[in-house]
């Protein structure tokens, strides 16, 4: 996660080790405590948004929100609903595929309703 070495992490040990001294263990179990409640307070919040939008999203899920996983899940992974390219315009409709040309001298047909 944050990409820390054996020899870095070493540094940080006697770093702490030098700054916080005797008192490091107290540090440490203040430090554990926080990271306790800031997971409770978002377990909380993830219940509560969970329970306001009601049955109709009990599937979802916070991570689906983030980009990658969405372009992920939505562009990478496999979906039943291929649709063929070359189908794009099969259900054109009929004026698309007409031949029918007018004479120089016919006016094309007008719809007062289309306007």
């Amino acid at each position: 996660m944050f990409d820390v070495g054996l020899g870095e992490m070493a540094v940080l040990v006697v770093l702490a080790l030098v700054i916080f001294g005797d008192k490091l263990p107290q540090v440490a179990g203040q430090a554990g405590r926080m990271l306790r409640q800031f997971r409770e307070m978002a377990n909380s919040a993830k219940a509560d948004l969970q329970e306001g939008l009601g049955p109709e999203f009990k599937d979802f899920d916070l991570n689906d929100l983030n980009p990658k996983t969405f372009v992920r899940k939505h562009l990478f992974e496999d979906d039943d609903t291929y649709h063929d390219p070359s189908r794009l315009f099969d259900d054109e409709p009929s004026y698309a595929t007409a031949t029918a040309s007018l004479d120089p001298s016919e006016k094309p047909p007008f719809d007062n309703e289309a306007t």
